[in-house]
């Protein structure tokens, strides 16, 4: 399924447009995997991913973000997923995993995966699915 962004956003893997400041304050204090998420982690992270972030066109504010840890080949973990409260509801975050699952396929990776306790649905709806066969993998 094709998911589109909403005119007036656009989505960028641009690392310098990013706005580390917001992005931290974003995970460290809203997010419930990030809470408490230091800066400096927070920048050891951003170093070490694959980055997307969502702009606004008109004002160039970035409104989203998301990352993925990935070797380009084989495999991705997507996390991070993060949209400001204020431009919720509109389809950016569903339209930012779409994108995030299209980039990555010209390169084959076999296995996207992610971990969520609230939005199961938005990422049903770009190709997700369940963590089949459980007992073969290990935390």
């Amino acid at each position: 399924m094709d998911f589109h962004l909403p005119d007036g956003y656009e989505i960028s893997t641009d690392p310098t447009r990013l706005d580390a400041a917001l992005i931290h304050r974003w995970l460290s204090l809203d997010a419930y995997w990030a809470l408490g998420r230091t800066r400096e982690k927070l920048d050891t992270a951003i170093a070490g991913s694959l980055n997307f972030g969502v702009y606004d066109t008109a004002s160039g504010a970035q409104v989203g973000y998301a990352r993925v840890i990935t070797d380009g080949a084989t495999f991705g973990w997507l996390c991070d997923v993060y949209i400001a409260p204020d431009v919720r509801g509109k389809g950016l975050g569903t339209a930012l995993a779409a994108h995030v699952r299209d980039h990555l396929a010209p390169a084959g990776i076999r296995r996207l995966m992610l971990a969520t306790a609230d939005a199961h649905a938005v990422y049903a709806q770009v190709g997700f699915v369940p963590l089949g066969a459980t007992d073969t993998w290990m935390v």
